[in-house]
């Protein structure tokens, strides 16, 4: 199925929670539980990504400079949508949410509304890139609830249509966190699909590790950690530099 018929496509009897927003003086962030943060916007730079995790994530551009097509499967409050939106205006950029009410709060957290280059659909993320072969220059997969990372989007099934959604120089990137009972086996899946060619790069104390992997780009050599890892820790300047 086409994936822009695909993403239409209503999912009944579903029960999504509802997250709510928790304001401070300058900061929004979003939560499905108290101590569960989502995302989190600095009111006075709503472009700027505030959690470093999401700064590591953006190391893709160090191995596609000029994607055609972004696609990132977690909506939440639209840091990595913002900003890329906002230093890359002409690239197609495509959120998915599977939660009708995270989408819903989009106008909360000053996510554009839909344009030429820009959009939100609800759908399934494992569902879309079933239907996207072939089509995407950047993959990232952000997608949280408050059980945490839903099954669907980290099983070998789901990692192979990732592979098979990505054009010639696409790559992957996963947000995932090694303190999961089960990181080892998705870095296992992940490995076992792209043949060896990918890297892990952890980022903070709180177990978020951000792994790249790729089918035609040479992600393995172990200097690209410590690229990833060099940019992340000037990310200003080289942002500034590259954007």
């Amino acid at each position: 199925m086409d994936a822009e018929i695909q993403e239409r496509t209503p999912r009944a009897r579903t029960v999504h929670a509802q997250p709510f927003v928790y304001d401070d003086i300058d900061t929004k962030a979003l939560h499905f539980t108290i101590h569960q943060q989502q995302s989190l916007m600095r009111v006075s730079q709503p472009n700027a990504l505030q959690i470093d995790y999401t700064q590591v994530m953006m190391g893709y551009l160090l191995l596609n400079r000029h994607p055609r097509h972004i696609v990132m499967i977690g909506l939440g409050g639209g840091s990595l949508a913002k900003f890329c939106r906002h230093h890359f205006p002409n690239t197609l950029f495509t959120a998915v949410e599977i939660n009708p009410h995270v989408i819903a709060m989009r106008q909360e957290f000053l996510i554009p509304d839909d344009g030429e280059y820009f959009r939100v659909v609800e759908a399934d993320g494992a569902d879309y890139v079933r239907g996207a072969a072939g089509q995407v220059d950047v993959l990232l997969v952000d997608g949280f609830d408050y059980q945490g990372q839903p099954e669907q989007l980290c099983s070998l099934a789901f990692y192979t249509a990732c592979k098979q959604s990505l054009a010639e120089g696409g790559v992957l990137v996963i947000n995932l966190h090694n303190t999961h009972a089960q990181y080892e086996l998705f870095i296992a899946r992940i490995d076992e699909v792209f043949g060896g060619n990918m890297v892990e790069v952890t980022t903070n104390d709180d177990g978020n590790v951000i792994v790249f992997a790729s089918h035609s780009v040479d992600i393995a050599p172990a200097s690209l950690r410590a690229d990833i890892q060099k940019y992340c820790a000037d990310w200003p300047a080289w942002l500034a530099q590259h954007a």
